[in-house]
């Protein structure tokens, strides 16, 4: 049975990963010089994308370059219709970069507008000491920190294009980026791999027929192009030419293909300008839709499934989160079990002050702000006068239930958002869910995977609580502890999320029991 997961945000999650990390330069100082002087050669471009799933186009991308005497400035646009829930919704991803010739960031503005509130993240970079970030979303307070810098930085949009300055690319090599991730605030090395090598056939201008009122591209161009994947998934990979420019890559399911502009954009626009005279677009229920949630499909998950053996295939399983706690895995099958009564009972109490210090799971991160008046307010009234972690988590997972209303949402959930709208998905659920828990002194974290309903397989997200262990509870569907039909792929907040694109289109899944 294929499996149907990942968010339908999934398609920009991808470009803002592979649009919004920030790359150490010091990785390239054994090159710098020859680097710096190639950065100069480096010139005007315009490359436009159509974003397909399927055979339909969905939405429209563009890169664009232009170049000063001291600057380089690189925006990037994404606009896409996604489907969920059964209809169409519209969300748009925009970025500007500037750095200098030679490569330094200088500063970058990002921004998301979709159904939930608008995001905007700014980044400026102080000499080559700190990195000034301000995020807000919505019309709540910007969230301003200073992180400080050992040398100069570069976006990973980039990394293509300096990697084809400096050499050219040949399979088999590979690079290992320390990367610094927005959403997290946090820096991780970062494999790149060179993995193969082919030829593209590119148009490089269009016509317009009449007949058909649709665009279509001329004057074809063989390009040669390298494949670049990172193994360990971060949404950052595709083909790239020896310019360092993006041909074609496949993220979520959707792909983004180089085309002239008229067929990419005005085509799209003509599509969608009919669709919106027809009325809201349905997705009708036997198409394989690959952001599918339980929510968006209206399937409920019974709770009964106290065991669930499974047989994982069609994917490199290595970096995903499978064992662990609830779940065993032994070669390719997978084993959850659904925890029993004795797994709740916790060996601490609530923890609160000086136990708190240094445990990551009671942190504020980026869109889940614990430390907020609010948040810890709400968390004290649930927690109440109890000291016992369990009673305290379950109130919580009962309360988060009862109170945000069950809809697909398309943006990026942030928990004092979801308190303050009283609505939302699974990830708005959980995250919520998660920064109570850590305001009361419940260590937790969001787990995302897939879930088992009627015998298919959607994408979820859901929390999993320390108490004698780590165990999950599901605030959407108020399960506590959530069922053995909860497959868990990874744990953590979005930047961990957005592994799940190694699942898209290769994982297959065989059920071997349920019970």
């Amino acid at each position: 049975m294929r499996s149907r997961p990942v968010v339908a945000l999934a398609i920009l999650l991808a470009w803002v990963a592979g649009l919004g990390m920030l790359v150490r330069r010091e990785y390239f100082r054994p090159h710098l010089e020859r680097l710096a002087e190639a950065a100069l050669r480096v010139s005007p471009a315009a490359i436009f994308y159509a974003v397909m799933q399927g055979d339909q186009q969905v939405g429209f991308a563009s890169s664009t370059i232009d170049t000063t005497m001291t600057t380089i400035e690189q925006r990037d646009y994404l606009v896409a219709d996604i489907p969920a829930g059964g209809t169409m919704h519209r969300a748009e991803v925009r970025t500007n970069v500037v750095l200098s010739r030679t490569l330094r960031l200088r500063s970058f503005e990002m921004s998301m507008e979709a159904e939930q509130a608008p995001l905007r993240v700014l980044g400026e970079v102080e000499g080559d000491t700190a990195l000034m970030v301000v995020v807000q979303q919505g019309e709540a307070r910007p969230d301003t920190q200073r992180i400080a810098l050992t040398s100069g930085i570069l976006l990973p949009t980039l990394v293509p294009l300096a990697l084809a300055l400096d050499d050219r690319p040949r399979v088999g090599k590979s690079y290992v980026l320390p990367v610094f991730d927005p959403g997290t605030l946090q820096n991780r090395d970062m494999r790149i791999d060179v993995r193969a090598e082919s030829l593209f056939v590119v148009n490089d201008s269009s016509v317009f027929d009449s007949t058909s009122g649709r665009w279509f591209g001329v004057l074809p161009d063989t390009v040669r192009a390298w494949e670049i994947v990172s193994p360990a998934g971060s949404g950052i990979g595709g083909w790239v030419d020896e310019r360092g420019r993006l041909v074609a890559t496949s993220q979520m399911g959707f792909r983004l293909q180089r085309m002239p502009y008229e067929v990419a954009f005005e085509n799209w626009r003509r599509q969608a300008d009919t669709l919106r005279n027809r009325g809201p677009a349905r997705v009708t229920a036997d198409r394989d839709i690959i952001e599918t949630s339980a929510i968006a499909v209206s399937r409920r998950v019974p709770g009964n499934v106290s065991r669930l053996r499974v047989r994982l295939r069609g994917v490199d399983l290595d970096g995903f989160d499978l064992a662990g706690g609830r779940q065993r895995l032994m070669g390719d099958t997978l084993v959850i079990e659904r925890e029993d009564q004795a797994m709740l009972a916790a060996r601490y109490g609530l923890l609160r002050g000086p136990e708190r210090s240094g445990n990551p799971n009671l942190a504020a991160e980026q869109f889940l702000e614990v430390g907020h008046p609010e948040i810890i307010e709400l968390a004290q009234r649930l927690a109440g006068d109890s000291r016992q972690p369990h009673t305290v988590a379950r109130r919580i997972n009962r309360w988060v239930h009862d109170s945000i209303a069950k809809e697909v949402m398309i943006g990026i959930p942030s928990a004092l958002h979801v308190l303050h709208t009283r609505r939302g998905d699974c990830n708005e659920h959980a995250q919520l869910f998660v920064a109570l828990a850590r305001a009361a002194g419940l260590p937790a974290r969001v787990s995302s995977g897939l879930v088992y309903v009627d015998g298919k397989f959607y994408y979820h997200a859901w929390a999993e609580v320390m108490l004698h262990g780590w165990v999950a509870v599901d605030p959407t569907f108020d399960q506590f502890p959530a069922d053995a039909a909860h497959v868990r792929f990874v744990a953590g907040g979005l930047g961990r999320q957005t592994e799940l694109l190694r699942l898209i289109g290769k994982l297959q899944i065989d059920v071997l029991a349920a019970r």
